[in-house]
């Protein structure tokens, strides 16, 4: 495996397309990276430290909204005093998230990128249609109770693992991405994908692609934001359920509202249903379940995890209430 170093995003870039394919990685943080390599998950033939390409940043835009450079550790994400004040729901994510340690390494284009921690993908003694497509699913019939019951396919019930872009995508981030023909902008919705029959082919990003900036929208004054998440155990656990809030209530109504859930759906999880549900309805206990149920009505549990249907639906309930008990 060979290392190279390149202080320009455009070079390192440049660097991956010269390969004409090859099995090229960027590496920043290296948070999740390395521990597949370890694990003989990825076997990338050329590594590219871009650690020195700058896009480390967090400004404000004039317009309104924060741009995030993708190399801007989780650490200062969550600490930043704009992030604390006007996106509370991304600080509380990250805070949720791993351990001090990892957040000082972990980059934001890094977590945008997490795989899974689906036994069954970190163990290439078992079959798994994400690291070896075709070989089939080795958790459907097997230890499936933390995996995913929204977005799954009869080849791969895996889940998203990360808290950052759960919160995201209530927040509906815009992510920019370098790549041979340029730039372009993907709203977070659309930037991971579902399973289906390619559950390898995890988000939108092509050989070559560099995560350059994620953008946060223009800050609601009026919002609250709420990120709960329920694991088995209180520190350095994946969520078994999650929900990120953003909310307004005016006279007792919601006036806006964003729910997004984690720990359930084998990508970033935005509950349009939910959001339904709750729009202009009051925001009391009757409606908050009516919005659960219809997030979870398209559910699909395994053999062990369909306790998460009654988990996300309280997950989602709860959050609710801290969201609006003082908008």
């Amino acid at each position: 495996m060979e290392l190279f170093r390149y202080s320009r995003a455009a070079d390192a870039t440049q660097a991956v397309n010269a390969a004409g394919g090859a099995d090229v990685r960027f590496v920043a943080g290296g948070t999740t990276l390395l521990d597949l390599m370890k694990l003989d998950v990825e076997r990338p033939a050329k590594l590219i430290d871009i650690n020195r390409i700058g896009l480390d940043t967090i400004e404000k835009l004039p317009g309104g909204g924060l741009r995030i450079g993708a190399l801007v550790r989780n650490s200062d994400l969550a600490h930043d005093a704009v992030v604390q004040a006007d996106y509370s729901v991304l600080s509380q994510a990250l805070l949720a998230g791993a351990s001090a340690q990892l957040r000082n390494m972990a980059t934001t284009g890094g977590n945008l990128l997490q795989r899974t921690r689906c036994m069954y993908f970190r163990n290439t003694a078992m079959p798994c249609n994400k690291r070896s497509p075709g070989s089939g699913c080795s958790a459907i019939e097997g230890d499936n109770r933390s995996l995913a019951i929204l977005g799954t396919s009869k080849d791969c019930i895996a889940t998203n693992p990360s808290d950052m872009n759960v919160a995201l995508t209530a927040l509906e981030a815009v992510i920019t991405i370098r790549g041979n023909k340029g730039e372009r902008d993907v709203p977070i919705g659309e930037f991971h994908l579902l399973p289906g029959n390619t559950p390898h082919i995890e988000t939108v990003l092509a050989a070559g692609d560099l995560i350059t900036h994620v953008t946060l929208p223009a800050a609601r004054p009026q919002s609250k934001h709420i990120y709960l998440k329920l694991r088995d155990r209180a520190s350095y656990e994946f969520a078994l359920a999650s929900a990120a809030i953003v909310a307004e209530v005016s006279d007792g109504k919601i006036d806006f509202i964003r729910v997004a859930l984690g720990g359930v759906g084998t990508k970033p999880w935005r509950s349009h249903e939910a959001e339904a549900a709750l729009l202009h309805r009051p925001a009391d206990a009757a409606t908050f379940r009516h919005a659960a149920e219809a997030a979870l009505r398209e559910a699909r549990p395994q053999s062990e995890n369909g306790f998460k249907v009654e988990l996300a639906k309280r997950c989602i309930t709860h959050a609710l209430t801290l969201a609006t008990r003082s908008a």
